[in-house]
Order: C-alpha cells, then structure tokens, then sequence
C-alpha cells in the first residue's frame, strides 16, 4: 500500500548535524503517521519521533528532545528527520515507517548513521 525508501545517512562527527528523508510512494501518504526509529547493535528499536497526518502533532524520544526534528512534504510524500547536535550515542540503522491506526505497518529499509568522537 505504500513503500518508504530512506536516504541521508551517513558518517559525521559529534556535534555535527544530519537531515534523513524518507520518500514514499503512493497517493494516499497524508492517511499516515509517519515515523522515525532507530536500532543499534545490541539494542531494542527505538522510536524517536512521529508526526500526525497534517504534521500538527509531534511526538520526540526524551533521548532527542531539542535535537532532532520531524517534519512532513505531503504535496512531496517524504518525511525528514533534521538531527542536530548529534552524539555518539545516536549511531543507529535508521528506519522510516508508516501506520494508518495503532501499529507501525510499512518500513523502509533503514539508513546507517554513524556518529564519531
């Protein structure tokens, strides 16, 4: 029903700053919530931000609170992921997805970010 492809990844240094995107296809992108995981190895996923359907309502991780900001292109079907400050910490496969009701029900295939000392 929708795929999610992301891009933007990539090596940077602490305190340095990264914009992922997430292109979708379809139509019907504005049905979604759209939101930003993120998994490192030996750790759980983590969800880091959402946003509503018409990008009104944000949801952020305590973790980057301050930091990272979601943000939506409905006209465009891509959702963005600005991440500032960035700290070693955050070094994750970052994952883009999609959910209509309760439950995230489209991924896309994750971009590596890695955050060097």
């Amino acid at each position: 029903q929708v795929q999610l492809v992301e891009s933007g990844g990539g090596l940077v240094q602490a305190g340095g700053s990264l914009r992922l995107s997430c292109a979708a296809s379809g139509r019907t992108f504005s049905n979604y919530t759209m939101g930003w995981f993120r998994q490192a190895p030996g750790k759980e996923r983590e969800r880091v931000a959402a946003i509503s359907r018409n990008g009104v309502i944000t949801y952020y991780a305590d973790s980057v609170k301050g930091r990272f900001t979601i943000s939506r292109d409905n006209a465009k079907n891509t959702v963005f992921l600005q991440m500032n400050s960035l700290k070693p910490e955050d070094t994750a496969v970052y994952y883009c997805a999609a959910r209509m009701y309760i439950n995230y029900d489209y991924w896309g295939q994750g971009t590596q970010v890695t955050v060097s000392s």
